[in-house]
C-alpha cells in the first residue's frame, strides 16, 4: 500500500537534499501512515506536518530525514529519542538497525505509540518521562536526537553524550528553532554546527520549557 507515494515522497526529498541512501531506503521502507490518524492518512506521504493529537504533531519527512543524516548513528549504536510522538522517526532509526531508547512525556501518546510498536514487533525501548532529564540507565548514547524545541540545550543531554556522538537538538523561541548539531569532542568540549529556519513544538520538562510558559 502507498508504495508510489513512498518512492516520490523518497525522490522529493533527494532534490531537497538528503544523500544519506539508509536515510532514504528507511523512508522508503517505513509506513508512514501508520502513524498518523485513519481520517488523515492520505495525507501520510506528503512532505508536510501532520497533527496526532494532545497539540502534537508528527514531523515533517524532510526534517526527520535531515536530523537522522546529521546524527550519522550506525546499525548497532545505542540513541536516545527525546520525544517519541507518533513513533515514525524511532521507527526509521529502528529499520537502519541503530539500538533506539527513545522518552515521551504524555502518557497517552507514550500507550498508544507502545501498542503500535507491540502490533509492528519493532524493538525500541520506550519510557514515559521528562525527557529533558535524558536516560542515565542506558548512558551514554552514540547519538541523541530530541523532536521538539527547547530554549536551551539541556545539561543532562550533553552529559549523557558519548564523546565522538553528536547530538541534534532544535533550539530557539516558541514559534521557530535553530537546529543544533553538536559534536562530543571530549567530556567539556563540543563542536557545534547549524541550520536554520525550523519549528516544533515545545520540548517541556525540567530543562526546557516550563509548563504554562
Amino acid at each position: 500500500m502507498f508504495e508510489h507515494e513512498r518512492q516520490e515522497l523518497v525522490d522529493t526529498l533527494r532534490k531537497k537534499g538528503i544523500k544519506d541512501d539508509l536515510v532514504l531506503n528507511a523512508i522508503n521502507s517505513i509506513e508512514r501512515h501508520l502513524f498518523i490518524p485513519n481520517v488523515i492518512g492520505h495525507h501520510a506521504y506528503k512532505d508536510t506536518a501532520l497533527p496526532i493529537g494532545y497539540g502534537q504533531t508528527i514531523s515533517q519527512p524532510y526534517t526527520v530525514a535531515i536530523m537522522t543524516q546529521y546524527l550519522k548513528a550506525s546499525k548497532n549504536e545505542k540513541v536516545l529519542e527525546i520525544g517519541t510522538g507518533s513513533g515514525y522517526q524511532a521507527a526509521i532509526l529502528n529499520h537502519m538497525g541503530i539500538k533506539v531508547y527513545s522518552i515521551e512525556r504524555n502518557f497517552e501518546i507514550y500507550s498508544r505509540t507502545q501498542k503500535l510498536f507491540d502490533k509492528m514487533n519493532l524493538r525500541v525501548v520506550l519510557r514515559c518521562a521528562d525527557g529533558t532529564l535524558g536516560w542515565e540507565e542506558y548512558a551514554p548514547f552514540k547519538g541523541i536526537i530530541v523532536t521538539a524545541g527547547s530554549p536551551v540545550i539541556p545539561e543532562n543531554l550533553k552529559t549523557q553524550l558519548a564523546v565522538g556522538g553528536k547530538l541534534v537538538i532544535p533550539v530557539g523561541g516558541r514559534s521557530s528553532q535553530v537546529m543544533k548539531i553538536l559534536t562530543k569532542i571530549s567530556k567539556d568540549k563540543y563542536e557545534i554546527d547549524e541550520i536554520s529556519n525550523f519549528t516544533f513544538v515545545p520540548l517541556v520538562g525540567k530543562q526546557g520549557w516550563k509548563e504554562g510558559q
